[in-house]
């Protein structure tokens, strides 16, 4: 009976059970947000990109993939190696070697760098590692070399608040001339150098010691189509060149490059290939009086670099 007349009671309120919930609901929830903070509106979309945009850092190392490690092999190129600031992980030394001179070089200044660990192998582990060949006693394990992604190079340019400046090789397969670009990137104020994945230099020990040091400090982004990361370039808004002995346009005629550009390089011999020359915006020769019919990848990037950096100061 009691729990009938709770039923039929015509007392106000909120009734037994309904844990107030309506009276919440009829509660305010406070004054209207601003537009940049509520969710949807154009503003609010704005503000987030605008702190994105403040907030970016460099995409981290190796999005592109690595390459596999290497070893240098012998007394006189582990020490060129030691000395040039080639990434090393592991020196092997011969049980019972010879310590001559050499050997001892090498061993302080991997004492020196520090990081790199010392392990000493018989003979016939060295020459199995190395199949074969005459290691003197002295074999330095290179580390796979993480490459950068073609799109982390417009990522560091925006960061700088900077226009893009970027080579890309183009059948170029001498480590030397990748080692040789990498170093005129670095002193002309580029942000990277785009290599394909097949067919082409990588990051060697040869191309670190060419590069005098300035790989550690200019990535190089390898990409899986070379002219698929051109054409992401261009809607990105870089201007993309290729090098031509039989360009339309000289070189000191190119405005292009004071703004956003990358500078496509290709081989010596059968420079830019069909596909890769069709997607350049620009097709560039470099005036040469002296009549030479061509320069090598690391010449010919450094003169375009070199009048970029010009037309950009």
């Amino acid at each position: 009976m009691a729990a009938n007349n709770r039923r039929m009671s015509g007392k106000k309120g909120a009734q037994v059970g309904s844990g107030g919930q309506r009276r919440k609901g009829l509660e305010g929830k406070g004054p209207t947000p601003p537009a940049e903070m509520r969710k949807g509106h154009k503003k609010n979309r704005i503000a987030n990109a605008k702190a994105r945009q403040t907030t970016r850092r460099p995409a981290p190392r190796g999005r592109g993939g690595k390459s596999a490690s290497e070893l240098v092999v012998g007394r006189n190129p582990v020490y060129e190696a030691l000395r040039e600031g080639v990434p090393a992980s592991t020196l092997y030394v011969q049980q019972f070697i010879d310590n001559d001179e050499r050997v001892r070089e090498a061993l302080q200044l991997a004492a020196e760098r520090g990081g790199i660990n010392l392990m000493e192998a018989p003979r016939p582990e060295l020459d199995r590692m190395t199949n074969g060949l005459n290691h003197q006693g002295l074999v330095l394990q290179v580390p796979p070399y993480e490459y950068a992604h073609p799109e982390d190079l417009l990522d560091a340019a925006a960061d700088e608040g900077a226009d893009p400046l970027i080579v890309a090789l183009d059948g170029v397969t001498d480590p030397r001339n990748l080692g040789a670009v990498v170093r005129s990137v670095s002193a002309f104020g580029g942000h990277g150098v785009v290599v394909p994945e097949r067919r082409a230099a990588g990051m060697t020990a040869g191309a670190w010691k060419t590069s005098a040091g300035t790989a550690a400090r200019t990535p190089v982004a390898r990409a899986t189509n070379l002219t698929r990361a051109l054409e992401a370039y261009k809607k990105a808004g870089v201007v993309v060149v290729g090098l031509a002995a039989d360009g339309d346009v000289e070189l000191t005629e190119l405005e292009a490059l004071a703004g956003p550009v990358a500078i496509v390089v290709g081989s010596e011999g059968k420079g830019l290939s069909r596909l890769v020359g069709e997607t350049c915006d620009f097709r560039v020769r470099i005036p040469m009086p002296g009549g030479a019919e061509s320069l090598n990848a690391g010449v010919a990037a450094g003169i375009v670099l070199y009048e970029a950096a010009r037309r950009r100061a």
